[in-house]
C-alpha cells in the first residue's frame, strides 16, 4: 500500500505509525518476514519438547519452564502461526498448538494460543509469553508441573497433587473402562485420559469458564459431540474440591459414568438429548452397585411424596450447571430412570441399539420419535406415559 503513493514530510511519518502493524514503510509487509521468523523458532521449541532437550526448549524463551511439561509423553507438538501483530522487538503471535498424548490421542488437540515474542537487535525471537488464546481454555502445564501416573487403561495427569492421590484416579479409571466395555462394547478407545487441576479454579479455567458453573460437579467430560471413534481421546476434568466430598462408590459411579461419554461419543451428537446422554452414563455407573431407585433417586422421590412428579422428560435447559441444584439433581434422575426404564422392559441390548439410533441423526427434531418407532416399537406420548408410572411405581 505504501509504496503505491507518495508522501513526505509528516504525512509519511503518520502514514508509517496508521500501517505499522500491517506494513513496513519501505513496503514489505511486517507479517512476511517477522512470521517466517516466528513460525521458525516455534519450530525449534516444538522439536525440543519431543526430543526432552531442556537446554533446546529454554534457548527459544523462557515461557512455561519445561520442567511443567517433562513428565507429560507426548507423540507430537507443533506449532502453526496464523497471524503476527506488532512491529521493532517486539511481537504478539497467535498460533494453533497441536499434540498428541502417546498411547492415548488418534488425532492432535487443538488449542489456540497467544504468544509475545522479543528480540534484541537482530538476534534471533525469543519466547517470553505463551498463554491461552482469548476465550481458549488453559492446557494443564499453564497451572503448574504435571505429574504423571500410568494405569492400565487410564493416564491421570494432575497439578498439585500428591501421586498417591492421582493413583487413586488411575484405579477408578481401570475398574471404570472395563465396566463401560462390558456395557457399552469394545467399539472404542477403552483408554481414558484424567486430568486433576488443584482446584475448582483451574478445572474451569481449563474449560474457558467461569469456577461458579462448576462448583458441586464432580467431574465433567470434555470432547467434540458426534466426532469420528478415531478423535481425539475425551479428557475426564475432575473437580478436586467436590470430589472429595464423595465417598468411594460415588466416586467411582462419577468415573464410571464419564468413562461412559468417552465411549459413546461417536454416537452423540446434536440430535441426543441430555436425558439420554447423561441418564446412559449414570445407568452405566451405577450397574452392579445394588443401588435401588430411592437411594439414587432422592429428590424425584420427594417430588413423587409431594404430587409434583414430572410430566415430561427432562428438557437440556434443566442439566444446566449454573441453575437450581435440585431442578438439575432431578434431571440426571429422570435421565437415568428412563434408561433403566428402556433396560428393564426391553432390555439392555436395546438400550444401546436406541441410543445408537438416536445418534444417526443430525438433528433433534424426530430423533428421539423415530429410534423409540424403530427400536423400542412405541411413541414418544407412550414413553412418557410409562416412564411417569415407573417413577411412581419405584419411588412411590
Amino acid at each position: 500500500m505504501a509504496g503505491r503513493r507518495r508522501a513526505s514530510g509528516s504525512s509519511a511519518v503518520l502514514l508509517c505509525l496508521l500501517l505499522v502493524s500491517l506494513v513496513a514503510c519501505g513496503g514489505r509487509p511486517v507479517g512476511d518476514g517477522v512470521r517466517a521468523d516466528v513460525q521458525r523458532v516455534l519450530d525449534r521449541r516444538a522439536a525440543a519438547v519431543l526430543h526432552h532437550d531442556e537446554r533446546a526448549f529454554r534457548a527459544t524463551g523462557t515461557a512455561t519452564p519445561y520442567a511443567r511439561l517433562r513428565a507429560v509423553p507426548f507423540a507430537d507438538w507443533s506449532y502453526r502461526v496464523t497471524a503476527v501483530h506488532g512491529d521493532g522487538d517486539t511481537a504478539t503471535a497467535d498460533a494453533e498448538l497441536r499434540y498428541r498424548v502417546r498411547g492415548y490421542d488418534s488425532a492432535p488437540v487443538t488449542a489456540g494460543r497467544t504468544l509475545r515474542l522479543t528480540r534484541a537487535g537482530d538476534g534471533p525471537w525469543r519466547v517470553a509469553s505463551d498463554a491461552p488464546a482469548q476465550k481458549a481454555g488453559d492446557q494443564l502445564w499453564d497451572q503448574g508441573t504435571v505429574a504423571v501416573v500410568r494405569g492400565g487403561d487410564s493416564l491421570v495427569m494432575g497439578v498439585g497433587q500428591s501421586t498417591e492421590r492421582l493413583r487413586s484416579f488411575a484405579g477408578l479409571a481401570d475398574r471404570a473402562v472395563p465396566a463401560v466395555a462390558q456395557a457399552w462394547g469394545t467399539d472404542w478407545s477403552r483408554h481414558v485420559v484424567v486430568l486433576v487441576p488443584k482446584s475448582v479454579d483451574g478445572m474451569a479455567a481449563l474449560l474457558g469458564s467461569p469456577a461458579s458453573s462448576y462448583r458441586g460437579i464432580a467431574a465433567v467430560t470434555t470432547g467434540e459431540t458426534g466426532a469420528p471413534a478415531k478423535a481425539p481421546a475425551d479428557r475426564v476434568i475432575v473437580n478436586p474440591d467436590a470430589y472429595s466430598m464423595l465417598g468411594p462408590l460415588g466416586k467411582q459411579v462419577v468415573l464410571t459414568h464419564e468413562t461412559t461419554h468417552v465411549a459413546t461419543r461417536a454416537h452423540t451428537n446434536a440430535a441426543t438429548p441430555l436425558w439420554l446422554s447423561e441418564g446412559y452414563a449414570d445407568w452405566v455407573g451405577y450397574l452392579g452397585t445394588g443401588r435401588t431407585a430411592a437411594q439414587a433417586a432422592p429428590e424425584l422421590g420427594r417430588a413423587v411424596a409431594a404430587g409434583t412428579a414430572p410430566t415430561t422428560l427432562p428438557t437440556d435447559r434443566d442439566f444446566g450447571f449454573g441453575g437450581d441444584a435440585n431442578r438439575l439433581a432431578r434431571a440426571y434422575e429422570g435421565g437415568w430412570l428412563a434408561c433403566r426404564l428402556i433396560a428393564d422392559r426391553w432390555g439392555e441390548v436395546r438400550l444401546r441399539e436406541f441410543y445408537q439410533a438416536v445418534g444417526t441423526h443430525k438433528e433433534r427434531a424426530g430423533a428421539v420419535e423415530g429410534a423409540l418407532k424403530d427400536v423400542l416399537g412405541t411413541t414418544l406420548p407412550d414413553f412418557t406415559a410409562q416412564w411417569q408410572a415407573y417413577l411412581k411405581a419405584q419411588l412411590g
